[in-house]
């Protein structure tokens, strides 16, 4: 509770229950940057933003959950809508849609901008983790040098395209 004072978005509307249970559902290393509650699926919801994931949370009156979430590189695209009290914000992840209305229209810029942020620096993480490859010290070749050696075999007739693929893809280490 004391984290979801804390941080800039914080609505309860009608889901003190979801807030309650929130804790049981997030990781040990996974902390909370944005929430709101909004309408989804006839509803009241509230919509939890972490590093890692947006968790969309509804928990029954007097049993039952509703949980869905999107890890923040499913995301492709969110779209936000404001109204003269509410507005909604739409997130849209490959084959499907999520539509959250009902958002307080102060509650939903801080929370979109949250969320647009946090999806990019996760992919852009991602992304950087993904292409960090050791090619070693300077003294020695980088493997896009091989790769361009090779490549020049090929082209004065040295080396056969078979070959050439071979060295590639050993080098690559495919």
């Amino acid at each position: 509770m004391n984290e979801l004072k804390s941080i800039p978005v914080y609505n309860q509307f009608f889901t003190k229950k979801e807030i309650a249970y929130l804790p049981e559902i997030l990781g040990p290393d996974e902390h909370v940057l944005a929430v709101i509650s909004g309408y989804l699926d006839g509803n009241t919801w509230i919509i939890t933003l972490t590093p890692k994931r947006l968790i969309c949370l509804d928990k029954g009156m007097i049993y039952g959950l509703k949980q869905r979430e999107i890890p923040l590189d499913k995301i492709n695209s969110v779209y936000q809508k404001r109204g003269l009290l509410l507005g909604s914000v739409t997130i849209q992840d490959g084959a499907t849609s999520i539509k959250i209305d009902n958002i307080d229209k102060n509650c939903l810029t801080p929370f979109f901008d949250s969320l647009t942020h946090a999806s990019e620096e996760y992919k852009k993480g991602m992304f950087q983790s993904s292409n960090d490859v050791d090619f070693g010290s300077a003294n020695q070749t980088s493997g896009a040098d091989e790769i361009m050696k090779y490549k020049n075999l090929l082209d004065q007739g040295i080396i056969t395209q078979e070959e050439f693929d071979a060295k590639k893809k050993q080098i690559l280490g495919l």
